[in-house]
């Protein structure tokens, strides 16, 4: 795989070179950014694949929910429709992707809404909304965020910034400055010091930039509705897990802190699961001879789970969900809350809903 790479390595440079030129023209007023009076706030990362974006974005729903008229905006990524789209209690992830669909399931007091156009989507929501979050958009010039968050993966901090097709940077390493804050994300709970200030030596945060570092908080597990379950894993219990996201390896690395003996079905990030790909899971769990097992899946899967023509099949396994959330380290949270808070303070005071 490493040679292959490097073969991809002239093309890596041609994709460099086109994003290259087309950030600096954004950046020169070329192109234009559009600017919009309502607080926006960004959350993306440069690789590609999971930094954590879902995890963040729930976390700022939290914090903004209670006293804002509040709106997510995504691309809504492997959605089977076009164009702008609100979601409602009964859309699915076919719809508006599995992330959107997460959301909305989560969270079904607040404004869940896809469009491919960041632009065309923020008009349609500015006039009712007080405060809109972008869900990966870091790399969607055309809007200006008033406050972006970029993710670093801690696990792909010392690796190499190449560009895709040899790499997976979506774009070249200083686009970080772009950023009004850093985080790391899946970090030991314990990061030393010494580890933090290596990893800000290698990032380089301008002055105007802060730099935070949070974990994934595993949370009870839960059904398919959300409620939460009786169930304890122990070192008896066999799990089947069922993951299509871009980094599993976390979650069965917490899954494995109680039992060795786990059951990987293991696809590709956003994987659309089939009747078969149900059917195999299905014959597993039932040749299983163990005494107690478990079928756990991530949110973000238990989304697409509930396509409608999955539905009969799925309600027959009892799956359950892993629910997943962001919390600082060294007790750091109230400064970033602070900060993002400040920002829609300020901007909030120019916008008005009519």
């Amino acid at each position: 795989m490493r040679y292959l790479r490097w073969l991809l390595f002239p093309f890596s440079l041609l994709y460099g070179l086109v994003v290259t030129v087309r950030n600096w023209c954004y950046d020169a007023g070329i192109l234009k950014s559009r600017v919009f009076t309502i607080p926006v706030i960004c959350v993306g990362n440069l690789e590609v694949g999971g930094a954590g974006k879902s995890p963040m974005t729930e976390y700022l729903i939290r914090l903004f929910k209670e006293e804002h008229q509040l709106a997510t905006l995504s691309r809504g990524y492997g959605r089977e429709t076009k164009g702008f789209l609100v979601a409602t209690g009964t859309t699915t992830a076919g719809q508006i992707g599995d992330e959107p669909a997460q959301f909305k399931h989560k969270f079904p007091g607040i404004t869940v809404a896809v469009c491919e156009d960041r632009v065309e989507g923020i008009k349609e929501l500015r006039t009712t909304h007080s405060l809109i979050i972008l869900d990966d958009a870091y790399q969607h010039r055309r809007v200006k965020p008033g406050f972006s968050i970029l993710l670093f993966d801690f696990a792909k901090i010392d690796e190499p910034h190449l560009l895709i097709p040899a790499g997976n940077m979506r774009e070249p390493f200083s686009g970080r400055w772009r950023a009004e804050v850093f985080i790391v994300t899946k970090c030991p709970p314990g990061l030393s010091a010494t580890e933090q200030t290596r990893i800000a030596d290698i990032l380089q945060p301008l002055p105007f930039q802060s730099l935070f570092f949070t974990t994934i908080n595993y949370q009870s597990l839960q059904d398919l509705e959300g409620k939460k379950t009786d169930v304890v894993l122990d070192a008896g219990t066999t799990v089947f897990l069922l993951t299509g996201i871009a980094n599993p390896l976390p979650l069965e690395r917490h899954i494995r802190e109680y039992t060795q003996n786990i059951v990987h079905h293991n696809y590709a990030d956003h994987h659309r699961f089939t009747l078969k790909n149900i059917a195999k899971l299905a014959d597993e769990f039932a040749s299983c001879d163990a005494q107690k097992k478990v079928i756990i899946t991530t949110e973000k899967d238990a989304a697409r789970l509930l396509e409608h023509e999955l539905l009969r099949a799925v309600k027959k396994l009892p799956i359950l969900v892993m629910p997943v959330a962001t919390a600082f380290l060294d007790n750091s949270g109230p400064q970033f809350d602070n900060l993002v808070k400040e920002y829609v303070r300020e901007h909030s005071a120019n916008h008005v809903i009519h």
